[in-house]
């Protein structure tokens, strides 16, 4: 682990809240085991409509958002979001060439490219959680 994740991690506040939504269960186990070992608590929704319900019982510091996905896909999370005013730093997870013109989309604030490595994942998500957007 880089010493610059280490600092992240270590800055958190405590109990900090990452949503992983992802339809691929071994793919959102394994993100919400990185984490919850780093200090995070985590949430997991198998897509957006279970990660809408989620964030109803509780509002994450920051979500991991696969974009395709069954029931509601990311683009329909993201839309339902703004629809409920509700502003949450979001890291599109995606293992498609066009994650960036998606993240743009969806107004997210950082892109995960599958197959990722666990130093991007914190990297990420520390980021996420010190910079909530505005």
């Amino acid at each position: 682990m880089s010493a610059g994740v280490q600092i992240k991690a270590d800055e958190m506040a405590a109990g900090d809240m990452v949503l992983v939504v992802d339809d691929e269960p071994l793919i959102r186990e394994t993100v919400a085991e990185i984490l919850r070992d780093e200090g995070y608590r985590v949430q997991t929704a198998g897509n957006g409509a279970a990660a809408l319900d989620a964030i109803e019982r509780e509002r994450p510091a920051a979500v991991l958002l696969d974009m395709r996905m069954p029931v509601l896909d990311g683009w329909g999370f993201s839309s339902a979001l703004k629809e409920r005013g509700i502003v949450l730093p979001i890291a599109v997870m995606t293992a498609a060439a066009s994650a960036e013109a998606w993240r743009r989309e969806i107004g997210g604030q950082a892109c995960l490219a599958k197959p990722f490595e666990l130093d991007d994942v914190l990297t990420i998500v520390g980021q996420l959680v010190s910079s909530p957007p505005a």
